[in-house]
């Protein structure tokens, strides 16, 4: 156990992380393995998976560096989440909360029916159940020599009582892990609930207990993601791929996955498996390193994502007053977040979701490295910055002990929007170093970032709970005008003019001239549902809760003892500056590279779609297809975003939507086949995504499998030519759809304006598409298509016109009554 003791530095710490070791025999067992395993985690590993020199430590300790493995993998995870609260106890914001989470199901009142009812056997029956234990830890107080022993035998009961209510709340965390490990009701027939799914949705409600759950409550009870077979992910593999290849190279890659299954495989799988048992999801950690925080490529438009204002109202024209209304909104979600106030999201009401991503809404930075990057979350910000016209402020979300109201933010912006002074040398187009690829930045940053003023205004930025752009520019849905229009504003929002947003940040906030919103976030932290939950909560309490006076300003009354904002200051040299202008060039070009196209459909939606008796996110997928085929003539690798969060630290599973289905019911569509053929085969072609859908969401997914054992075989150092070409292969269509529930928080129906826009995404491949779509009250579906205008075989537009065809075509062929159509 020498190089137990090398890896900690000390008997001490090493005996304090055997106490926080709760399998200290599994790691007992591994230890004696490591001879066996030291190549996999004696390499290292650029960006692109490719291995690296050996380290000579490693070379000479090869064990250290597989408990460092370790470490990193999970007793790293474990001082996190008592130091977060998920799950455990969080005493650093709310203690309140932070202790009813870390005993949920359990609640106070159970507590004092556990302990009176133990207290009251022990005392009236005069019978004792732990068997003696009750006398003996009475008598283990310190100051038990100056109790009588009836005293001592209540302290002792209190301390059984305790022993035992928490034994009850770890048991029904273990049976309701159980019972959310069951997915069967996913693949029930839509709408019908047989009995065994009734009794399992009355015992997940008993086990959840009886009080409100609060937004961490489920996280030690939900279940961890499962391992697939390399034999099951190789059979859905093969299907996924069979209607894009030939019969020749489909032969070949049979073989290669047999080959895979055979030799490879089995030996990647099981230090996947490892993992497995160690970590609290074998997926998220490596899926945020290697795929987001390790890519040295711009994250403007090829990662970070937009989300839009209502489509149709205008709360206000003052640009001030909408950002004081919002930014009061946002930091009152922060506020409840901090105190994990906020219900977790359930399906059903009743099956709990995974809500660690929220963690890092707020607070975070994604810090540029050479090699890597990194996310920086701080545990709690009071202040937030405002880019206008070139120049940084720093402006204080509280006063006094309170946070500001909405009519003190719009004055704080009403001093910003009036502020005459120049942007110093430099510090207009700053932020374009987060535009542009990531090795210049974290080289200008370390070079010129790092000291004095430049440091402590870089300090005050990525610690800012969020970043808000007061936009010079006026970007709104137009009547008269609604596909440039809303083009337009869908770009600014994407990429604006490539330093006038801080994309590093984990959300920015753009408020322009005219009043209208937008956010723009990093991907790295979280998916989109999760910022997607905030802005619709942001959104229906800005016009509704909140509200405007009569001539735009928000409500109440400036404060004219508030200090005002704090303008950063910055000493960026002639180096610096010419590293920025690089960096701009570059974003420029991406920028510019961009065709964006919104469609408003509102032929129909999802009311319609319902009555057919076809799932709308299936139609919508089989629409996309039929499209893209009418497009360019043949199909494509599709990828579409599933979410996987009824795993702990669940994330996304990739749907593989053409299928052999799929590509028959396009091909019925284009040929002479009857009504009747094609509707079957639609029916068909949708079932089957519906399996594959879910499916993805139930942890038996192709592409995260796959991309962990290749990860693995990269620490290995074993290349795999079925990895390899697995993973080069190209999204050529690449989906997402944001679920919303506004459905909940606004009356669309008296109040249709109050729909929001959705949002979207950049092109994922050079010569394909990326489409985002928002399913919005019964009858509206926005999509959001992006491609790149250098590519001579993509059109946003065109395809935007495909998609409405399509979508008209398939409802055409079931032939609905003129009354369903209206």
């Amino acid at each position: 156990m020498l190089f137990l003791h090398r890896i900690v530095g000390g008997d001490s710490v090493w005996q304090k992380l055997i106490r926080l070791w709760p399998f200290s025999s599994l790691l007992a067992l591994m230890a004696l393995t490591y001879s066996s395993v030291m190549r996999l985690f004696g390499r290292s590993t650029s960006p692109e998976f490719t291995p690296g020199r050996r380290n000579l430590f490693a070379l000479r300790y090869p064990e250290c560096v597989f408990l460092h493995f370790l470490w990193k993998c999970y007793l790293f995870k474990i001082i996190c989440r008592f130091k977060t609260g998920l799950g455990e106890f969080d005493l650093s914001l709310c203690p309140q909360n932070g202790i009813l989470n870390g005993v949920y199901p359990g609640s106070a009142p159970g507590f004092v029916l556990v302990l009176a009812g133990y207290l009251g056997r022990a005392h009236y029956l005069k019978v004792d159940p732990s068997l003696g234990l009750l006398v003996k830890l009475g008598k283990l107080v310190p100051v038990s020599r100056y109790m009588s022993t009836q005293k001592q035998m209540l302290v002792g009961g209190v301390m059984v009582g305790t022993g035992l209510w928490i034994a009850i709340i770890y048991s029904m965390r273990t049976v309701l892990k159980g019972l959310l490990s069951w997915h069967g009701w996913m693949f029930a027939p839509h709408g019908k609930i047989t009995c065994q799914i009734r009794i399992w949705l009355i015992l997940v409600k008993i086990f959840s207990g009886m009080q409100t759950p609060m937004l961490y409550s489920f996280q030690n009870s939900l279940p961890h993601l499962p391992l697939p077979s390399v034999k099951d992910t190789m059979r859905r593999y093969l299907e996924s791929v069979r209607p894009l290849l030939s019969d020749e190279e489909h032969q070949r890659m049979q073989s290669l996955a047999l080959d895979f299954e055979k030799n490879l495989g089995p030996k990647l799988q099981w230090y996947l498996k490892l993992k497995s048992w160690w970590a609290t999801n074998y997926v998220s950690d490596w899926w945020e390193e290697y795929i987001y925080l390790r890519g040295r490529g711009p994250i403007m438009v090829n990662s970070n994502y937009y989300v839009m204002d209502f489509l149709y109202a205008f709360p206000t024209h003052l640009q001030a007053a909408r950002a004081g209304n919002v930014i009061h909104a946002i930091m009152l979600y922060s506020r409840n977040l901090d105190r994990a106030q906020m219900k977790p999201l359930m399906l059903q009401n009743t099956i709990p979701m995974c809500s660690s991503q929220y963690e890092r809404m707020f607070n975070t930075s994604r810090i540029p490295g050479i090699e890597t990057d990194t996310v920086q979350h701080m545990s709690d910000s009071r202040h937030i910055v405002v880019y206008h016209r070139g120049r940084y402020f720093k402006v204080g979300m509280f006063y006094d002990g309170r946070l500001l109201l909405p009519r003190e933010i719009e004055q704080q912006m009403e001093r910003i929007l009036a502020d005459t002074s120049e942007p110093q040398p430099g510090e207009e187009t700053l932020a374009a170093l987060t535009a542009g690829d990531r090795v210049p930045w974290a080289c200008a940053r370390n070079a010129y970032l790092r000291h004095g003023k430049n440091k402590k205004s870089l300090d005050s930025v990525e610690k800012a709970s969020f970043f808000v752009t007061l936009d010079d520019t006026e970007q709104r849905y137009d009547p008269a005008n609604p596909v440039e229009s809303l083009d337009r504003y869908a770009k600014s929002l994407l990429h604006g003019k490539c330093y006038d947003r801080w994309f590093d940040k984990s959300i920015n906030l753009i408020v322009f001239k005219n009043g209208t919103i937008g956010l723009n976030a990093e991907h790295s932290w979280a998916d989109a549902p999760v910022v997607g939950h905030l802005w619709e909560q942001v959104l229906s309490m800005d016009p509704v809760k909140l509200g405007y006076t009569a001539d735009g300003h928000c409500k109440g009354e400036p404060h004219h003892n508030l200090p005002g904002p704090q303008r950063l200051q910055w000493n960026i040299p002639p180096e610096c500056q010419t590293m920025i202008a690089n960096s701009l060039s570059v974003a420029v070009a991406l920028a510019d590279d961009v065709d964006s196209h919104i469609i408003p459909f509102s032929d129909f939606g999802k009311g319609l779609i319902k009555k057919c008796k076809i799932s709308p996110d299936a139609f919508i997928q089989l629409a996309l297809q039929l499209a893209h085929y009418r497009d360019k003539g043949k199909f494509c690798l599709t990828y579409e975003a599933s979410m996987t969060r009824l795993f702990r630290e669940g994330r996304t599973e990739t749907v593989r939507s053409c299928t052999m289905e799929s590509c028959a019911f396009v091909r019925a569509m284009i040929s002479n086949k009857t009504r009747e053929e094609r509707l079957r085969l639609l029916t068909q072609a949708a079932e089957k995504h519906q399996q594959m859908y879910r499916l993805a969401m139930t942890g038996q997914g192709i592409d995260r499998h796959l991309f962990c054992l290749y990860v693995v075989s990269k620490y290995l150092g074993q290349g795999s030519p079925f990895l390899q070409e697995v993973l080069s292969e190209p999204w050529k269509l690449s989906t997402s759809q944001t679920p919303l529930q506004q459905g909940e928080l606004f009356d669309l129906v008296n109040h249709p304006e109050y729909v929001t826009s959705g949002g979207g995404f950049g092109p994922v491949a050079d010569d394909g598409y990326g489409v985002a779509y928002v399913i919005i009250g019964e009858k509206l579906i926005n999509f959001h298509i992006s491609s790149k205008r250098s590519s001579p075989e993509t059109d946003s537009h065109r395809f935007g016109n495909n998609i409405r065809q399509a979508m008209l075509a398939m409802l055409d062929l079931f032939q609905l009554d003129k009354k369903d159509l209206k």
